[in-house]
C-alpha cells in the first residue's frame, strides 16, 4: 500500500455488511445507506476498530429477514480520508478511526471474533435510527 494512504491510521481495517463476501472480494461505494435508505452513497466506509464495524454489521443486518451480519477485515485500494460524519462533527478528532474512500475496499478475510449487540441494545439502534430517519438527519455525502 502507498505511505500516503496509511498517513490516517495504519489499520488493520474492518468493514461491517450484512453481504457474504470472500478474500480477494471488492466492497465498492454506490449502495443505499444502513442510515438513510434514500441515500445511496459516494463512499465506502471502514473502520480500524473491529467492534465498531461490528456494530456497522448489525445496522446493516437488523431489519432484513433472514439477514446476518459480517465483519471483514479490509484493505483500501486507493487514497482515503476521515469519515466527516464521525470526526470533529460529532466527535473531536478521530476516535472512532472511521474512514471513508471512493476507491474499493479489497476483503481480506472474514472476523469472526467481534462484540455482538445484545437484544436490548439492538432495540435502542433501532429507535435511534427512526429518530434519525425521522428528522431527515443530514449524511455528508
Amino acid at each position: 500500500m502507498d505511505d500516503r494512504w496509511t498517513a490516517l491510521d495504519d489499520g488493520p481495517f474492518f468493514h461491517g455488511t450484512r453481504a457474504e463476501l470472500g478474500p480477494g472480494d471488492l466492497l465498492r461505494a454506490g449502495f443505499r445507506s444502513n442510515y438513510r435508505p434514500e441515500v445511496v452513497m459516494n463512499h465506502i466506509y471502514f473502520t480500524a476498530l473491529r467492534d465498531g464495524a461490528g456494530l456497522a454489521a448489525e445496522i446493516a443486518a437488523m431489519d432484513v429477514d433472514g439477514a446476518t451480519p459480517h465483519v471483514y477485515e479490509v484493505e483500501p485500494t486507493g487514497p482515503f480520508e476521515n469519515d466527516p460524519n464521525v470526526t470533529d462533527k460529532k466527535f473531536p478528532g478521530n476516535p472512532t478511526r472511521s474512514f471513508r474512500s471512493t476507491h474499493p475496499l479489497r476483503v481480506v478475510r472474514e472476523v469472526r471474533d467481534w462484540t455482538r449487540l445484545s437484544d436490548a441494545d439492538l432495540q435502542m439502534w433501532r429507535q435511534r435510527l427512526g429518530a434519525i430517519r425521522d428528522r431527515q438527519g443530514e449524511i455528508i455525502n
